[in-house]
């Protein structure tokens, strides 16, 4: 009974001594090793610390709430830390801290992907690095994403040249685009501005799938692309690139930064472009391509102050569009069917950033200020659009405690004046969005989130709530689960979202009345790194679902001679699958493989209908070599579409296509690029299987007939495209 009492009392005893841990801390300086007087070791996670003795000894006790982490640190010498964990408890150390004067020569080699995702946001996000832009032509945006297998881009009609991106088999107006996250390609700009920005200016891109962060707006509902321009402190002195295909396409790009003193550095962006060469594969008599100019200008400024960062700048673009039928009809038969589009652009811009004396916190602003007139001629149908547009966001930003738990709160305001006129249509109005937003992050071992709702006031429509929550929990080392849900809203803009629908003699039927377009996105990714045959790869999975609360709806079915703008009644849904695997084969060869699959459908005239000219499966590959010495480079991209409802449309007997499927048909792009000191050379295809759409226009010989139709487009109008380019770069200074 004693020896069972005894057992007890030196159980108790055992249970009432904390955890600690015991040490000493030694400095190293030239080989010679010695105790550390008055050594700071502290508890991150629980926000303590002790001081160590004449002796170098320390003692701390350790938290209940464990790991956490160990810090070392004391004046001269260069802080370490180590992780401590339930298992560590009641163990004795001995740290050896080195001096901070040491330089010891190390040599790292590390390969950074050019497509990645990041495993350490807790939002689902596609880095493209500016090396991934140089596997293809990438002229401008809308041929950046020809190696990316998330972002579709289709040509919208068969006359004008326009392009528009399509997430998750979404329409692009859905997607908020964002020029350093500025809003971008909005309003009059969303239908021809992916020309606008030339690919060489890009520095990098990041594609986040769903609901973004509140911070960034409202109004992404299937996605946020953000794009990131060379900055004027970290880029080189002089860039250039030229650029010409066999399509009569010509292409000069220039940009150069440079530093102005120890705190103002400036770059300037130069683009100019021409297609000139009147091209007519398929013999219909139309232009396979519109011909034109576009000329681009950035200049930008950069300000790192000891209590202010800031960049400001300014953006202007002009472009002239001309297509229709070819020059030999100008004289044949009563009228000529001419393309007209005429883009002109001017924004400026500023981001500021305060640093505040408390730790962790700041202050960021960001202004805009645009000015975008479109104005398009299809045959006798006439478009004439001019909007203004101011745009204000200041952010506040900090933590709660440690750096584990962050904030942001801040206000936000877009004003947005638009006057747009199709034939006897109208559409102008003025538009105030004041609005206000909060988001809490987390970061823990395994777990982290984002949190964060936003409300605004719209003058016509009232008050939005937009609610959004981000998760991503690390299964283990080499596992990512991340899951998302939230709201997204936009003002519809009948008119300017399918201006393509011009190049047809369909009757547009107005909307009663415009209304916000809700949404909900709901979905998830995992992401799965390995290693075969020694070699890293990874595989990622996500599906998202987006559901509509209110919708615009475009029926091209409803009349064989009506295009019908209304309100969603019932259902509206997309459903978006894909599965993508990255294998670096050896330290020259990448691969990467993916499948998308894509249910969009829409309730039209009481039936539940798939989505027209959208494929719902969809095959891609990239190869990517580079020899040892990095002189050679080849890339090698592969994308399958299958196939896709067609919209009903009039022949020209006057009776209904009974064609309503689209062919499965691949796209295969090549480029070659050899590097030689400053300079690179690179020749390329587009299209080499040569697969081109028969007939894309519909009663070409008769355009003005209410038969005639260049809107069903649904793949390549012309065939196999060469092109050949070189870039010379001129390094900073400080780099050689």
């Amino acid at each position: 009974m004693k020896t069972l009492i005894s057992c007890l009392l030196a159980l108790i005893c055992m249970s009432s001594v904390q955890a600690q841990i015991k040490g000493v801390v030694f400095g190293s300086n030239n080989a010679i090793k010695s105790k550390i007087y008055g050594a700071k070791v502290k508890l991150l996670g629980a926000n303590r610390g002790v001081i160590t003795s004449e002796e170098g000894t320390f003692e701390i006790i350790l938290p209940k709430e464990l790991p956490d982490t160990l810090v070392f640190s004391a004046r001269g010498f260069a802080p370490d830390s180590i992780v401590v964990t339930k298992k560590d408890r009641f163990i004795s150390l001995e740290v050896v801290l080195y001096s901070d004067q040491l330089l010891p020569e190390v040599v790292a080699s590390y390969k950074k992907g050019t497509h990645t995702i990041s495993r350490l946001k807790t939002l689902h996000v596609e880095e493209i690095g500016a090396g991934e832009l140089r596997k293809a032509a990438c002229c401008n945006l809308s041929e950046s994403f020809e190696t990316n297998a998330s972002v579709d881009v289709n040509v919208t009609d068969a006359v004008s040249g326009a392009k528009k991106i399509q997430m998750m088999g979404l329409d692009g107006v859905y997607t908020q685009i964002q020029l350093e996250n500025i809003p971008y390609l909005r309003g009059l700009e969303s239908s021809y501005g992916l020309n606008s920005l030339p690919g060489t200016w890009i520095n990098s891109m990041q594609i986040t799938k769903g609901t973004g962060n509140v911070v960034n707006g409202y109004e992404s509902m299937a996605g946020l692309i953000n794009i990131e321009v060379k900055k004027p402190h970290n880029m080189n002195r002089v860039f250039v690139n030229a650029f010409g295909s066999a399509m009569g396409r010509a292409e000069l790009n220039f940009d150069t930064g440079f530093k102005l003193n120890d705190k103002w550095s400036s770059a300037w962006f130069v683009h100019g472009s021409s297609h000139f060469v009147e091209m007519d594969f398929n013999k219909d008599k139309f232009r396979d391509m519109p011909n034109g100019t576009n000329v681009a200008l950035m200049n930008r400024y950069h300000y790192q102050g000891k209590k202010m960062e800031g960049q400001f700048g300014l953006n202007v673009y002009q472009e002239n569009k001309v297509g229709g039928q070819t020059d030999e009809m100008q004289n044949v038969g009563p009228k000529f069917y001419r393309v007209n589009v005429d883009s002109r652009h001017a924004d400026i811009f500023a981001k500021t950033g305060f640093f505040m004396k408390k730790p962790h916190h700041s202050i960021g602003i960001v202004y805009n200020a645009k000015y975008q007139q479109t104005n398009a001629a299809f045959g006798d149908r006439k478009f004439v659009g001019e909007e203004k547009r101011g745009y204000i966001n200041a952010i506040y930003d900090g933590i709660l405690g440690n750096t584990d738990h962050k904030f942001k709160v801040g206000l936000s305001g877009v004003y947005s004046d638009i006057q747009q006129q199709m034939d006897s249509l109208n559409d102008d109005r003025v538009e105030l969005v004041p609005g206000a937003f909060a988001e809490y992050s987390f970061v823990g071992m395994r777990l982290s989130s984002v949190l964060g709702a936003r409300v605004d006031y719209h003058n016509l429509f009232g008050v939005q709530f937009s609610p959004r929550v981000h998760l991503k929990y690390t299964l283990t080392e080499y596992t990512d689960l991340r899951f998302t849900v939230g709201k997204g809203w936009r003002v519809p803009n009948y008119m300017i979202d399918n201006i393509s629908l011009l190049a047809n003699s369909k009757t547009w039927i107005a909307p009663d009345t415009v209304t916000p377009e809700i949404s909900w996105n709901i979905g998830g990714s995992v992401m799965q790194e390995f290693k075969f045959l020694k070699r890293k790869g990874n595989i990622t999975i996500d599906y998202y679902y987006t559901m509509f609360e209110n919708q615009m709806l475009v029926d091209r079915d409803v009349s064989s001679s009506q295009i019908v703008f209304n309100r969603l009644d019932g259902r509206s849904f997309s459903n978006s699958f894909q599965a993508e695997l990255a294998y670096t084969v050896s330290k020259t060869i990448d691969l990467r493989f993916a499948y998308k699959y894509l249910d969009v459908r829409a309730t039209y005239n009481g039936k539940l209908q798939q989505q027209v000219l959208l494929p719902k499966h969809r095959g891609f590959f990239n190869f990517a070599y580079k020899t040892r010495n990095k002189r050679w480079e080849f890339d090698l991209t592969t994308s399958v579409y299958g196939s896709s409802r067609l919209p009903q449309v009039l022949l020209e007997d006057g009776t209904a296509s009974t064609e309503n499927r689209s062919e499965i048909y691949p796209i295969v792009n090549a480029q070659i690029t050899y590097n030689y000191k400053k300079w690179e050379f690179y020749l390329g295809g587009e299209n080499l299987g040569n697969y081109r759409q028969n007939n894309p226009i519909i009663n070409a010989e008769n355009p003005f007939e209410n038969t005639f139709d260049a809107t069903r487009v649904w793949a390549p109008i012309y065939g196999i495209n060469g092109y050949l380019g070189v870039r010379f770069t001129l390094k900073k200074l400080e780099e050689k």
